[in-house]
C-alpha cells in the first residue's frame, strides 16, 4: 500500500472488513499447512517444502496481523492521542522479517538438494495439493484486494502481497513437479526452490519499504496532496493555502494546513469557512484527522512542504 491509499468507507465498516480479512488469512494458512505437510511427507519435494514453509510463515505473519490490526483499530487514549495506527507498519516489518527468514532457509535446503539430488515421489499428490492451494489463495487475495481498496490498510496489503506471491510459488511447484515426474529433470525441484526464495526476498523488501514510509511519516503522494489542495482552493472565500502536511498512521490519515483568507473577514465567518473546508475534506478522506489553521492572506511566514514543481509552498 502506498501512503496515499485511504479508506473509501466509514471507519466502523472499514474496521469490520479489516478484522474479517485477518481471520480469513489465518484460516486459509492453517488449512494449507495441514494439506501441504501431508503432501510433503508423501513426495519429499523441496519445492513443495518451500511452499509449506511459506504457508507456515504466512500463518505466523497473519497471526501477527490479527493482533496488530486489532491494536491499530483501538481508539486513541490518554497515552496515545494520535491512536495506535502504527501497529500496522510494525506488523508489516515483522512479516518482512518472517519472509526473509524463510528465503534463507530455502536457499540452504535447495543448495543441499542440488549437491545431493533426491527423487520426488507421488508427484500427483503434490500437484493436486498445489491446485487446491491456488484456488483457496486466489479467493483470499481477491477478498484482501477488496478490503485494501476500501480501507487502505498497510497490514492487509502486506498480507496480500505474500499471498499473491504464494500463487506464483504454488504454480512454480506444479511446474517443478511436472518436470521431475515427466522429464526426469531432478535439478528442477531445487532450482525452482531457489527462484521462489528470490521472489520471497523481493516481496519482503517491498513490504519493508512501505512500512518504513509510514513509520517515518512520509508525505502522501503528490496526486493526493494536489487533490487536497484542489478541494481547499474550491471554496470561494479561500484565497490560498500553505504548510500542507500529511501522513498516514495505520488506517488513519492526518492532514494539516493553513488557510489564507481576507484579513478583514470577521473571525466568526473565518471559522465557518474553515469548518466548511474541513467538512469537504472529511467527505473526500473519511478516515482522516484534519487540522486547519486560519491566516490572513499575504501574511509573511516561512512556508514548508511545497508540492514539487509549484511556485507556492503548499
Amino acid at each position: 500500500m502506498s501512503a496515499g491509499e485511504q479508506a473509501t468507507i466509514a471507519p466502523e465498516r472499514a474496521a469490520r472488513l479489516m478484522r474479517l480479512a485477518t481471520y480469513a488469512s489465518v484460516s486459509v494458512a492453517l488449512f494449507l499447512i495441514c494439506v501441504k505437510l501431508a503432501a510433503w511427507v508423501a513426495t519429499d519435494s523441496v519445492s513443495l517444502l518451500s511452499s509449506l514453509i511459506d504457508s507456515l510463515l504466512d500463518a505466523m505473519a497473519s497471526l501477527v496481523n490479527l493482533v496488530a490490526v486489532s491494536h491499530a483499530l483501538t481508539p486513541p487514549d490518554r497515552e496515545h492521542r494520535f491512536g495506535h495506527g502504527k501497529a500496522e507498519p510494525l506488523a508489516a516489518l515483522a512479516q518482512a522479517a518472517f519472509i526473509t527468514g524463510s528465503a534463507i532457509f530455502l536457499v540452504f535446503e535447495a543448495g543441499h538438494r542440488l549437491i545431493d539430488p533426491r527423487p520426488v515421489a507421488h508427484s500427483d499428490i503434490g500437484i493436486a495439493v498445489m491446485l487446491l492451494a491456488i484456488v483457496l489463495t486466489f479467493a483470499l487475495t481477491r477478498f484482501q484486494a477488496y478490503v485494501v481498496k476500501k480501507t487502505g490498510s498497510l497490514a492487509i496489503t502486506a498480507d496480500s502481497l505474500h499471498y499473491m506471491g504464494d500463487l506464483l510459488i504454488n504454480g512454480a511447484v506444479i511446474v517443478a513437479l511436472l518436470l521431475v515426474s515427466q522429464l526426469g529433470w531432478a535439478a528442477a525441484d531445487p532450482l525452482f526452490g531457489l527462484a521462489i526464495a528470490a521472489y520471497i526476498v523481493f516481496t519482503a523488501v517491498k513490504i519493508a519499504r512501505q512500512a518504513l514510509d509510514m513509520l517515518m511519516d512520509r508525505e502522501l503522494p503528490d496526486e493526493e496532496r494536489r487533490r487536497i489542495a484542489d478541494i481547499v482552493a474550491g471554496h470561494p472565500d479561500v484565497l490560498d493555502l500553505h504548510d500542507l502536511r500529511t501522513r498516514a498512521s495505520g488506517p488513519t490519515l492526518f492532514i494539516q494546513l493553513h488557510l489564507e483568507m481576507d484579513g478583514d473577514m470577521p473571525l466568526h465567518k473565518a471559522h465557518s469557512v474553515a469548518d466548511a473546508v474541513e467538512a469537504e475534506l472529511q467527505e473526500a478522506f473519511p478516515n482522516a484527522e484534519i487540522l486547519i489553521h486560519q491566516d490572513p492572506h499575504g501574511l509573511e511566514e516561512d512556508h514548508h512542504a511545497a508540492l514539487p514543481g509549484s511556485h507556492e509552498a503548499v
